[in-house]
């Protein structure tokens, strides 16, 4: 594949959140606030689509969690949760160790050869989650990330002649009430593509939109995504799919967890895996590193290779050669020499 020498210099690392880059769910907080049993919460969550199934209802399984907030909400027992106070939340979100800093490391991988600087190659950091987007916004991570896609409630939903009126009177609590976004684990591929065109940073790019390979802002091949499990196959199938690469984590210590990867790493679901451990000498960390580097070696390989080829040598001036002497010339040397 042809590569455009003045772009696809970019690095995309994709994290997902939640037992990724912390050891449980990003909700932990707001349960603590409302003197919520968090564990009869999630117990609830995960009962919900069968029971909805025998009351002739279908809900995904994946995001009726965030429907069971808003109930919680409206019942009274999260009182005055709206996304201002989600955002303070996110401030008491505990990551693993090595976090934040880890992201700037990474980061500054790029910037630790002349050659990756002569190329001007970047790295950005994504994360992709189905948890509440403005959770993440709150929390350390924030600003070493490049973008952020996750689910997000509304305040003050529109009501009904809206377009009729400049400002309709309305008193109201800033209260969370309706799901603005829903991400759930196949749409996170959705965000996937929408880094690889570059739709997340122009917006007149329609992500469904046709676009060749060597125009798309990071190819694949310049991605790695990185995830705890089974939940996030779809977005480990199209990394890997496309030339990325897929790395799984788990917490440390946790037999389940580590079999759980280890499967994933045998049916071909991803290249490697590892404990969510961002330290300098875990495993992790040297995996992702390394493959940084590898991933930067190669887009200076590569643009190298099209500038090589895409730019002409330039004319020199020629020395003038002396027309070789007749062949009974020669014969006579040769006579005179013996």
């Amino acid at each position: 594949m042809s590569h455009s020498y003045s772009t696809q210099n970019k690095i995309a690392i994709v994290w997902d959140f939640d037992k990724t880059l912390i050891p449980g769910y990003m909700q932990q907080p707001i349960f603590e606030k409302f003197e919520i049993d968090e564990a009869l919460f999630w117990t609830e969550v995960n009962t919900m689509a069968e029971r909805y199934k025998q009351r002739g209802y279908t809900v995904s399984g994946e995001s009726v969690y965030l429907n069971h907030i808003l109930t919680y909400a409206r019942a009274g027992k999260m009182p005055g949760l709206n996304n201002k106070m989600l955002r303070q939340l996110g401030k008491e979100i505990e990551f693993y160790e090595g976090l934040p800093q880890f992201f700037e490391e990474l980061r500054a991988l790029t910037r630790s050869r002349p050659e990756y600087l002569r190329h001007d190659i970047q790295l950005e950091h994504y994360i992709v989650t189905t948890g509440l987007a403005e959770m993440v916004r709150g929390s350390a991570i924030a600003p070493y990330v490049d973008g952020i896609w996750g689910s997000e409630f509304i305040e003050n939903p529109l009501q009904p002649g809206y377009l009729d009126q400049d400002d309709l009177e309305i008193e109201t609590e800033d209260i969370v009430s309706q799901i603005g976004t829903m991400i759930d684990n196949t749409t996170k591929t959705r965000a996937l593509f929408e880094i690889n065109k570059g739709a997340n940073k122009n917006d007149t790019i329609d992500v469904n939109a046709k676009m060749a390979a060597e125009d798309r802002r990071i190819p694949f091949q310049n991605m790695i995504y990185i995830a705890d499990g089974p939940s996030d196959v779809p977005s480990f199938s199209v990394v890997r799919k496309f030339g990325g690469k897929a790395y799984a984590v788990y917490k440390p210590g946790n037999d389940a967890e580590f079999e759980q990867n280890d499967l994933l790493l045998q049916t071909d679901r991803i290249h490697a895996y590892g404990p969510a451990r961002y330290s300098s000498e875990s495993n992790t960390s040297m995996w992702l590193r390394m493959h940084v580097h590898k991933i930067c070696q190669r887009i200076v390989t590569d643009r190298e290779a099209y500038l090589t080829q895409r730019v002409a040598k330039p004319p020199r001036h020629l020395k003038d050669e002396q027309a070789p002497p007749p062949e009974d010339q020669l014969e006579q040397d040769t006579l005179d020499l013996e």
